[in-house]
């Protein structure tokens, strides 16, 4: 089996690939969708909006909050998690950099 030979790639081009892995699946998108739609903390209330099983709720956090891209604190006996804004300025700037060097339609293909 072949090995992924990430020290060929820039810091930027691993740290992208990781962050956009993380997001990788659209439970992850609805998560954060629903992060960012609340502007605020969310608290335990994600199993009833997104209709998916505690447990895969809870892999899909841990993997998101793994990457950086969300952070969470204790408050009693949940655990609230909100978006991490230095990574997600981070993942913004370079993944816009990214889509902004596609410079236009061009007659090659």
């Amino acid at each position: 089996m072949g090995l992924t030979k990430t020290e060929i790639f820039t810091d930027e081009q691993n740290q992208l690939a990781t962050l956009l892995k993380a997001m990788a699946h659209p439970a992850r998108i609805a998560i954060l969708q629903r992060i960012l739609i609340s502007n605020t903390c969310i608290c335990g209330d994600l199993v009833g909006e997104l209709g998916l099983a505690q447990a895969t709720i809870s892999q899909h956090l841990k993997e998101l909050k793994n990457a950086g891209i969300i952070q969470g604190t204790i408050e009693g006996v949940s655990v609230c998690y909100c978006i991490n804004p230095k990574t997600w300025k981070l993942l913004e700037t370079q993944l816009g950099a990214f889509l902004g060097e596609y410079k236009g339609e061009t007659a090659c293909c």
